[in-house]
C-alpha cells in the first residue's frame, strides 16, 4: 500500500496497482463471473433443476466471491463508489430471489460515467446483460474500461457537438460476452425490472473499432491494389490516431440520430419499417460525421482528415461484407456509398486495381449526404408508405434490387389495403444483393473479418503492399 500526496493533503491509501486489472481481486472476480455464466438461462436466471446445474450453495458462493472482489476493487475507483455499493446490493438481492430473472435497475441508476468524463479514468462494470453484436443472452458480464476524453474532444463537444451522454471508452479486460464483435456498452442491454425514464450514458469502444478497422482496411488495401496517400497510410498504421478518428466519428454520429430535418424521429422510436430505412439512417449519421470532419480538416483540426477516411474505408470495405445477408442495413449503407462514389467516377475498378480520386472524394461523399438529407426534409410532407417508396427509389437508383422483389415492381405489386407495417413482410431478406465486386471481395476478406472477433488495441497492424486483386 502507498499514500498519494496532492497539494500537501494525504488521501486514503490505495493499492499500488495503477490498473484495476493488475489488482489480485480482478482475476478472482473474472473467474467467479466465468463460473456463473454457463449456469444462466437466456433471461439471466439460473434453473437449478436443469441438467448440469449447480447447487444453490455453489451459485451463492460464486456470487459472494464477485461481491467481495468488487469490495476490494472499489477503493481504486472512488468515483464509482455509489454504483459499487448498489451493485453489491443487487447481486445479493439476486441470490435472495433464488437466482430468478436478475434485476439490476438500482445499480444501473447509480452508474453515471458520462457525468464525470475524464481522459484515462477507469471504471469497473458488472451487469447481467446481452452484448450487442455479441452474446444475445443476458449473462453476467464484467468489464474494466477507460474513458477516452482528450481535451480536444471535450472542447469540440462543449462548443459544437453537444452530446452529454456520450462516452468514448477502451477495454482494459472483459469476460466472455465481450470476446465477440461487440464494441458498445449500452444501458438498454442490462436486465432490469423496468426501463428507466431516460438513459444517462452510452459507451462505444473506440479501441476495438480502430483495431478492427486497421486489420480489415490493411487487407482491403492489399487485395484491391489501392495507392494510399502517405498520411492515410501512416494513419492506418497508428492505433492511437485511429482511435481518435473513431471517437470523433462516434461523437458526431451518436448525436445525429436526434438532429437534422427528421420526418418523425426515424430511428430512435421503436417501429417496424423496411430495413433500408435503418440503413439510410445509419448512413446519414455517418455521412454527417464525414461532413463535419471535412469542415474540421479545413479549420486545422488534425483528426478531421483521419475521421473522413475511417468513415470511407470502414463503410466501403468492412460493412458490406460483414454479417449475414438478412436485413443487413449496415451492409446496405456501405454498398450504397461505394456505388454512389463509383457511379460519380470517384472510384474506378480498372485492371484489377481500385483507383480513388482523393481530391473529389470529400465533395462527392457530401453530395450523397445532401441527397439523403433532402429525402428526410421532404419526408415530413409524405405519408409513411410514400416515404418508404421514396427511400427505396433513392437506394435503387444506385443499387440493383433483387430480381424477385415485389417492392421493386412498385405499389401495384403490393396489397395496399394492409397497414404499412404488414407490407414489411414483402421485403426480401436480401432486398439489395451484393454486386459481383463485393462477392469477390468478401472471399478475400472473410477470414480477416472473422479474425477480428474480440480484438483490442494489442499491437501494430502494418499496411500491406498495394498488390493483389479482389477478383
Amino acid at each position: 500500500m502507498t499514500e498519494i500526496l496532492v497539494q500537501d493533503a494525504v488521501l486514503a491509501p490505495i493499492s499500488t496497482a495503477d490498473r484495476v486489472v493488475e489488482h489480485p481481486a480482478w482475476p478472482k472476480l473474472k473467474n467467479a463471473v466465468d463460473e456463473i455464466r454457463p449456469w444462466q438461462s437466456k433471461d439471466g436466471s439460473i434453473d437449478f433443476d436443469a441438467e448440469g446445474a449447480p447447487t444453490r450453495a455453489a451459485a451463492e458462493a460464486a456470487l459472494e466471491a464477485i461481491a467481495e472482489a468488487v469490495g476490494e476493487l472499489s477503493p481504486l475507483l472512488p468515483h464509482d463508489a455509489a454504483y459499487h455499493r448498489a451493485l453489491v446490493s443487487d447481486l445479493r438481492k439476486w441470490a435472495d430471489s433464488a437466482f430468478d430473472v436478475p434485476d439490476f435497475l438500482d445499480s444501473l441508476l447509480a452508474f453515471h460515467p458520462a457525468a464525470g468524463r475524464a481522459d484515462g479514468l477507469q471504471h469497473l462494470v458488472v451487469f447481467p446483460m446481452y452484448t450487442q453484436n455479441g452474446n444475445p443472452d443476458r449473462n453476467l458480464e464484467a468489464v474494466v474500461l477507460r474513458m477516452v476524453w482528450p481535451e480536444w474532444l471535450a472542447e469540440l463537444e462543449r462548443t459544437r457537438y453537444d452530446n452529454p451522454l456520450f462516452c468514448g471508452i477502451t477495454f482494459e479486460d472483459f469476460t466472455a460476452g465481450y470476446d465477440t464483435n461487440s464494441a458498445v456498452l449500452f444501458p438498454e442491454t442490462i436486465a432490469v425490472r423496468e426501463a428507466p425514464e431516460r438513459f444517462t450514458w452510452g459507451g462505444i469502444f473506440c479501441d476495438r473499432e480502430a483495431a478492427r478497422f486497421r486489420a480489415v482496411t490493411t487487407a482491403a488495401v492489399s487485395a484491391l491494389g489501392i495507392d494510399l496517400p502517405d498520411d492515410i497510410r501512416e494513419m492506418i498504421g497508428d492505433q492511437q490516431r485511429c482511435q481518435e478518428a473513431f471517437v470523433l466519428w462516434d461523437l458526431v454520429h451518436d448525436r445525429t440520430h436526434s438532429h437534422g430535418d427528421l420526418p418523425f424521429d426515424p430511428f430512435m422510436i421503436k417501429q417496424r419499417q423496411p430495413f433500408w430505412m435503418y440503413g439510410l439512417e445509419e448512413l446519414r449519421c455517418d455521412l454527417t460525421a464525414f461532413k463535419e470532419a471535412v469542415r474540421l480538416e479545413a479549420e486545422g483540426v488534425p483528426q478531421g482528415r483521419d475521421a473522413q477516411y475511417a468513415v470511407l474505408f470502414d463503410r466501403m470495405f468492412r460493412f458490406p461484407v460483414t454479417g449475414d445477408r438478412v436485413r443487413n442495413y449496415d451492409g446496405l449503407g456501405g454498398q450504397l456509398l461505394f456505388a454512389y462514389l463509383h457511379q460519380h467516377d470517384v472510384l474506378r475498378w480498372t485492371d484489377n486495381t481500385l483507383k480513388i480520386d482523393w481530391e473529389r472524394a470529400p465533395q462527392v461523399t457530401n453530395e450523397l449526404c445532401a441527397e439523403i438529407e433532402k429525402l428526410y426534409r421532404d419526408g415530413i410532407d409524405r405519408p409513411k408508405l410514400v416515404h418508404w417508396f421514396a427511400a427505396y427509389e433513392l437506394v435503387s437508383r444506385y443499387l440493383s434490387p433483387h430480381p424477385g422483389s415485389r417492392w421493386a415492381k412498385g405499389p401495384d405489386a403490393l396489397d395496399l389495403s394492409l397497414p404499412p407495417r404488414k407490407l414489411v413482410d414483402d421485403v426480401l431478406p436480401d432486398e439489395f444483393p451484393l454486386s459481383m465486386f463485393y462477392e469477390a471481395l468478401s472471399k478475400k476478406l472473410k477470414h480477416v473479418i472473422a479474425s477480428t472477433k474480440g480484438i483490442t488495441a494489442t499491437g501494430p497492424v502494418a499496411v500491406g503492399a498495394a498488390s493483389g486483386a479482389a477478383a
